[in-house]
Parts: C-alpha cells; structure tokens; sequence
C-alpha cells in the first residue's frame, strides 16, 4: 500500500473496463500520439452556431481529427464496439499514467508494465491495491453498515475521508469522485443500484472482509459479524421454503415476480394447469409478452421433462416464453434444451439464484440498517487547528 497521505488522486475516476480497453489500444503506441490526440479533442469546444455532438464518435472524429490521432480515436470507437467514447477517455488516460499501468520506453512508446500487466489479467492483489489507493474499499466500508443508500447520505462520510486522503475539497468534487466511484463499484457487482439508491452486495461484503488493506478498521469487525448473522437468515430462508405448503410457495413467487417489475401476476388454479403454476406479463422492449412459470418446491434435481412440459404449454396461455423456478438445480440436459435453437426460450432459477432475488427483493426478508456512532472530531477541533 502507498505511503503517500494522499491516496485518492484520480478526478475523473473512469471504469476498470474502459481502463482495460484503452490499455489495449495505447500499448505499442508512443504516448504524444495518446496525449496529443486528447489534447486536440479537448481543444475543439465548438460554438453554438456550429455545436459538436460528442455523442456520434462516427462523424465527429473523422471531421474533427486527422493522421494519427483519427486513427487512434477510430480504433478506440470500433474495437470497443461502441463502448468507449474517445471524447471521454481523460479519466483512464490519467488513471494508466498515475499507477503507471503503462510506461514509455526510451523511444517514447507505451510499453505495458508489470502492475499493468497484472491489472489486466484481473489479478487480485493488483485491483486490491488500486481499490486502496483511490478510496474504494473505504466506500464499500461506508456502504457496509448501510441499507440502501442515496448519494446524499454518503457524502458527508466520503468528505471527511478525502479531508485527510485528498487534496479534493470543494463541495462538486466531493460528489463527483463519490459518483464516479460508486459507478465503477456498480460495474464490478460490489454495489447494487435501484434508483438512486445504492447498497453493497454480498460479494462486496466478501471482498473488503477479505481485504488486508483496512484490516485494522474496527467496522470490518461489524461487518463479520453483519456476514455471518445474514448466511445464517439466508440459510434458515432456504430451510423455511423446503416446508411451506406448495401453494404459499407459488404466492411467495408471485409476489417476488411483482416486486422484479412483472404485471398482471395470477395464480393458476391447482388443476388443468398444464405444469404452469403462475402466469404474468412483461415489458420487453416496446412489446408487453406473456410469460408462464412452473414452480417446483422440492430441491432435488430438474430434468428435461418438466422443462418440456412447461414448453408444450406455452400456447395454452399465448405466452412466447416460459420460466422454471426451484429450490433445487437443473440436470445438464434440462441446461442444454433451455435454450435450443428454435424452441421457445425456458428461464432456469435454481435454489440459489432464487434466494438471491428474495434478498435483493426483500421477500420473506427483512432488512435492518445498522447504524454506528463515531466522535466528531472536527467538532473538537481548536480554532485554527487542522481537522483531524
């Protein structure tokens, strides 16, 4: 870990999956071409009787960059399929050189370093060092002891740590870094997002546990104990669900569907139901579909038959596709017909991935925020002292 005091350096904090991709297409290249052509992209601000729609990379570049620098912005464009817009690339241009993920050699080209080499390849000591260093695991450590929570209510926590871990300060920059951040964390599945609302996740919980970077915090005491009081509920959810009668099982799913934004959600009745326990509809796109499902209470194994069944009643419900939900898991060939080409589409929800929908959906779950106090010790502070 640095020893600098000030470890979250970079403004424009960009995500590790642009990082990657820049990396790739700067490699090999020399850095006053990268820096020239974001100096010249930067340059042309356009005026309000000739604007530039930075948005369509594929006429602004080429009427805007030329030689060398169009064909960076180009390659950057296409091989990123769309994904990375050069127009906006600064933040990893400045996170690469700031950990010197790339390095230019004696000739000036950007060669690919070790830790660069280690970031790309995902490797975990790597992206725990970086997380470190730009302030992520203490984000997560906030968002630890949090339910969901909106940007506004983590700032005034993120301020105080970039008080003493930044040379950031004013209020806009406060909230952006915090943005930026909470972005990439969202990318990566260590956060979730509904809304504007953010929580971290289990595998965020897991990572900074995990993490030797902030092991002496004393909240990642909080949080062991917030991990293991929560296996132990997920688990006793599971056993819980193994014995409800069949029929509370299939309103229990009903009103999971409903809280993951389906509609109309009905209960079939107990016979002529054709393996189809529940039938809702959906928004896809611009089109409302019906979809059926079948539930399964028991958690031992699905084969291929039930999943034809519920396929040969689609059409008894008009519905374009179908979903399996059961306790326990899918046979290999019940995995392989879900999707066969030219078949109706049949959704597979073992035991697992049901449970993690009731968590994120808060069915037969409750959650209950935990709430830490901490001395103010900017409030103690003398007059004309430094905040601690």
């Amino acid at each position: 870990m640095s020893e600098n005091r000030f470890k979250v350096r970079t403004p424009l904090f960009p995500l590790y999956s642009e990082v990657g991709r820049v990396m790739s297409d700067f490699e090999g290249r020399p850095k006053a071409q990268a820096t020239g052509m974001i100096q010249s992209i930067w340059s042309q601000t356009g005026t309000p009787q000739n604007p530039v729609d930075w948005s369509d990379p594929d006429s602004w570049i080429p009427e805007r960059l030329s030689g060398d620098h169009a064909e960076l912005a180009k390659r950057i464009w296409e091989e990123s399929d769309g994904a990375v817009n050069p127009r906006h690339i600064y933040g990893a241009y400045l996170f690469i050189n700031s950990f010197a993920l790339l390095e230019p050699d004696s000739s000036g080209i950007y060669r690919l370093t070790a830790l660069g080499q280690g970031f790309l390849n995902g490797d975990a000591g790597v992206i725990q060092k970086l997380d470190d260093e730009e302030g992520l695991l203490q984000l997560l450590l906030i968002l630890s002891t949090k339910g969901q929570a909106r940007r506004g209510e983590l700032l005034d926590e993120w301020g105080e740590f970039l008080l003493t871990h930044s040379k950031f300060g004013t209020a806009s920059t406060i909230k952006d870094t915090l943005r930026r951040r909470l972005l990439n964390l969202v990318e990566r599945g260590l956060v979730s997002r509904d809304g504007n609302r953010y929580g971290i996740t289990q595998a965020g919980l897991d990572y900074v546990i995990k993490s030797k970077m902030v092991s002496d915090d004393p909240r990642k005491k909080v949080m062991r104990a917030v991990k293991s009081f929560n296996d132990a509920q997920v688990e006793a959810l599971r056993e819980r669900l193994g014995h409800v009668p069949p029929v509370a099982f299939e309103h229990l799913v009903r009103d999971l569907l409903e809280a993951m934004g389906y509609e109309d959600v009905t209960v079939t009745k107990e016979s002529g139901d054709k393996g189809v326990d529940v039938v809702a509809t959906v928004q896809f796109g611009i089109t409302t579909i019906t979809e059926v499902v079948q539930v399964k209470r028991h958690q031992g194994s699905i084969g291929r038959p039930i999943l034809d069944q519920l396929r040969g009643a689609l059409p008894l419900h008009r519905a374009l596709r179908g979903t399996i939900i059961s306790l326990g898991a899918f046979t290999k060939g019940c995995q392989d017909a879900a999707l066969f080409p030219g078949a109706a589409p049949i959704g597979l929800i073992d035991g697992r991935r049901l449970l993690e929908l009731l968590v994120e959906h808060k069915i037969g779950i409750v959650e209950r925020p935990a709430t830490l106090y901490e001395i103010d010790e900017n409030y103690f502070a003398e007059p004309g002292e430094e905040p601690i």
